[in-house]
């Protein structure tokens, strides 16, 4: 399993942190600018990016792993 990448809000800044880092892995001064990035870092990973809003509540989540159950054909 790859790394996961949070995007929060912090000081008016977004930031893009991987889970258990205690080093920013990017700043950006708009919510999508550090989404993409986010989604980015995860998908050359392998792993998952998870977007939380001002209220530090889940709003979107893209896992880029290998799929446990995929399609049969």
């Amino acid at each position: 399993m790859g790394a996961k990448y949070l995007t929060t809000k912090q000081n008016n800044r977004w930031t893009v942190k991987k889970e258990g880092d205690s080093r920013i892995s990017s700043l950006h001064s708009n919510q999508s600018d550090a989404w993409v990035e986010a989604r980015r870092l995860a998908r050359g990973s392998g792993g998952n990016a998870v977007l939380k809003g001002t209220d530090g509540r889940i709003r979107a989540r893209n896992d880029y792993g290998r799929d446990p159950f995929p399609p049969k054909g």
